[in-house]
């Protein structure tokens, strides 16, 4: 599609009912005052006239539908075009005339449907109109009636021009409110991926390692503990996507930055993930894109380890610097593949997008000893 220049803000200001109703006024009033006789259009060789009642039709005529022009443009434009035809035929040539011209614009930018009809019907009803003020003051050059014609047609061109860029600029917001209702979609399923994935994972490999502490009521107890406490953390974080959903829905805070990371790290632990935790610098006061991301990166990554390293030691180090955040966590591949549900892909690939996405670098390899290591730069604003 040809990008069009968007429309002027001053079309948006005199299409309005208002204006049209008030240049409708002037025009009316105006046409009547006697030092203003005689001053509009003429088309063709028509003796000028004094004004008569008559008069008053033919200036009624081109003021008073401007009116309705943009609800009914068509019958605005048959009621001026009467008027105006009169108005030359009689030789009252008021400058109500310019009606005309507007009335032209506004069906140019205003009309829809059937438009190329309405251009041979109009353009066919101007034929016996110059013929007629030929036939009443022969003597006229043919390119006077043309000129005038191609003015007219200009005119139509311009609402022409300003309908396709209003059609054009009403596309373009669709456009963006469709790409943005999909990225919020994104967003919002990234989300719920990361916070789903994770706790329901650690649910599972808990409960799991439940049925096999039966001969031990202590640590059962702390494990099933665990599992409540992970389902109830659950619960929370869904409640925080729903208050994106609806901002009336609440007004909680949420933990998901690099600043609660320690909790992640202790239910990692709880289900049975040896993990060691190193951070070095100190978190932002307020949470930012960055921290939201590193975050996620440590959820994913942990809950990866849990998937398909359950067991395993695990390293979770995070540097806060001025300008980044860097995370690396990695396993020895000393563990085992749990007993919980596979994994998409997702996961990964929208860290990767929202990394990306701030500027930064992502990767996440795994190694000759079956382990596997995510690394992520994630660019910050200045810390003071």
């Amino acid at each position: 599609m040809t990008n069009l220049p968007r429309a002027p803000q001053w079309w948006r200001r005199v299409s309005s009912p208002v204006w049209y109703l008030a240049v409708g006024v002037l025009f009316f009033v105006g046409s009547l005052v006697p030092a203003l006789h005689s001053h509009g259009t003429v088309l063709g060789g028509v003796p000028t006239r004094s004004f008569d009642a008559l008069a008053v039709v033919a200036v009624g005529l081109q003021c008073f539908p401007l009116v309705i022009c943009r609800r009914w443009p068509v019958v605005a434009l048959t009621l001026v075009s009467t008027g105006f035809a009169l108005d030359q035929l009689r030789g009252y040539h008021s400058f109500a005339g310019t009606g005309l011209a507007i009335t032209v614009l506004t069906l140019g930018s205003r009309l829809e449907r059937h438009r190329r009809a309405t251009v041979l019907v109009f353009s066919a009803a101007y034929v016996p109109l110059a013929v007629a003020l030929d036939q009443l003051a022969p003597g006229k050059p043919v390119e006077e009636f043309v000129t005038f014609y191609l003015a007219l047609a200009l005119v139509w061109a311009i609402g022409a021009w300003l309908r396709s860029n209003r059609a054009a600029e009403t596309e373009r917001r669709r456009r963006v409110a469709d790409d943005t209702r999909t990225a919020e979609r994104t967003r919002i399923a990234r989300e719920l991926h990361d916070v789903v994935t994770h706790h329901v994972t650690a649910m599972v490999v808990q409960s799991e390692a439940a049925r096999y502490l039966t001969a031990a009521p202590e640590r059962l107890d702390e494990t099933l503990t665990g599992v409540g406490d992970t389902g109830r953390r659950a619960i929370t974080d869904l409640r925080h996507l729903l208050d994106l959903l609806n901002p009336d829905h609440g007004t909680g805070t949420s933990t998901a930055s690099v600043g609660g990371l320690l909790p992640l790290v202790e239910r990692s632990r709880r289900a049975g993930q040896p993990v060691e935790f190193t951070e070095k610098g100190a978190p932002a006061r307020s949470t930012s894109s960055a921290d939201l991301v590193a975050y996620r990166v440590v959820q994913e990554a942990l809950t990866n380890a849990l998937k398909y390293d359950h067991g395993s030691r695990t390293s979770v180090q995070v540097h806060h610097g001025e300008r980044e955040i860097t995370v690396a966590i990695g396993t020895d591949g000393s563990g085992s593949p749990a007993a919980s549900p596979g994994g998409s892909g997702r996961g990964l690939a929208g860290l990767r997008e929202r990394v990306d996405a701030l500027g930064g670098d992502f990767s996440a390899d795994r190694g000759p000893d079956g382990g596997f290591t995510v690394r992520a730069r994630i660019p910050a604003e200045e810390r003071s």
